[in-house]
């Protein structure tokens, strides 16, 4: 008997246990980081600030 498949998270390179973390590919601490993640700028991205026309 073949053994299946084992999916890893590609966030921390640990192996995907749950269904529900298979079905999305990621485990849900690597998403709840990458959400926090989301809309934060780079580091490395320039700020612009405009000014409102009075």
């Amino acid at each position: 008997m073949t053994k299946p498949k084992t999916i890893i998270c590609p966030g921390c390179n640990r192996p995907l246990r749950s269904k529900k973390s298979i079905a999305k590919g990621i485990g849900p601490v690597c998403e709840r980081k990458l959400e926090n993640l989301k809309n934060e700028p780079d580091e490395d991205q320039m700020k612009m600030e405009l000014k409102d026309k009075e």
